[in-house]
């Protein structure tokens, strides 16, 4: 009986590793962490959307397998930075197809006093998450350019449609850019003119009670309907086309060389530091919310 008991008892905790291991987001879920149970135990109050993939290799090929908590590409949630992700591959995806400009060709943005590069602007956009950065590439791409791209590769549902923190973020048309081909000779590109940007039609596009405008406080909800759109499903699968480029159809992978996608994969998972910024103010995690908060200790070598 003592061996029964024994075995039973080896066959139990091996059953709950087993289903751990089989859906490991839902084992985590239900974990008594105050950190989880506080958002699962009110989980009505919150817009929590998870997916979590596990990556298997085997024989020199990958495969994924995702768990899903309340993944909804109909309700709306606002991609804040996240944007800034796709607009980098496509602005070096132009950048070769252009075949006049490199990393490091200097340009400046009609009206703007920076001269800067589309290298230096690829890594502020992941070191610091910069505004100015993602608005001088949409400007070099332009909002249809943009859709269209993505569309084209079937990375959807997804809408790109204006700049960040910037009084022209919905501007239709483009700025031109000024390249520097050599130390005298400079080549102007012309604007670009888009399309009018469609409202939205989802849940959950009107949130809020208030919001500020023009340092005025509007007491009312805040409608979404002509903001970026990019749900976690369609964010998920740019971070598998960008990792694991083969698992994909040529016609659904982004044309970089592989000196392309090692400077993107490199800018990912640089730190402040790693680019010049060594003021307090920019800390390891800076704007990093996803695992550390605003936690301001540093981050260990192994996290990337």
């Amino acid at each position: 009986m003592r061996y029964f008991l024994v075995c039973l008892t080896i066959l139990l905790i091996s059953c709950q590793k087993e289903q751990a291991i089989v859906d490991p987001l839902e084992h985590v879920l239900k974990s008594d962490s105050p950190l989880i149970k506080i958002v699962m135990d009110s989980i009505h109050n919150h817009e929590v959307q998870i997916r979590y993939t596990e990556i298997s290799r085997e024989n020199g090929s990958v495969s994924f397998k995702d768990h899903d908590f309340n993944i909804d590409d109909s309700t709306y949630f606002y991609p804040a930075s996240s944007v800034k992700f796709p607009v980098a591959i496509l602005a070096l995806e132009k950048m070769r197809q252009d075949g006049s400009y490199t990393l490091n060709t200097p340009f400046f943005v009609e009206g703007d006093t920076a001269i800067t590069t589309l290298g230096a602007e690829i890594k502020k956009i992941f070191a610091i998450s910069d505004n100015d950065a993602y608005n001088r590439l949409f400007e070099y791409l332009g909002k249809d350019y943009i859709n269209n791209s993505l569309n084209d590769k079937g990375i959807a549902p997804s809408r790109i449609s204006h700049r960040l923190s910037t009084n022209n973020a919905y501007e239709l048309r483009t700025k031109s850019l000024v390249f520097y081909e050599n130390d005298s000779t400079l080549n102007h590109t012309e604007g670009i003119d888009n399309n009018a940007i469609e409202e939205l039609q989802l849940n959950n596009i009107v949130k809020g009670i208030g919001y500020y405008a023009n340092d005025e406080l509007i007491g009312e909800p805040f409608d979404f309907s002509l903001k970026n759109y990019l749900p976690i499903s369609t964010l998920h699968d740019l971070m598998k086309r960008m990792v694991f480029p083969e698992v994909f159809p040529k016609d659904q992978q982004f044309n970089l060389s592989s000196e392309d996608r090692d400077f993107l994969l490199t800018s990912m998972s640089s730190l402040p530091k790693d680019n010049g910024y060594v003021s307090d103010e920019y800390y390891d995690s800076y704007v990093k919310f996803f695992m550390y908060g605003d936690s301001k200790e540093p981050m260990p070598e192994h996290i990337k």
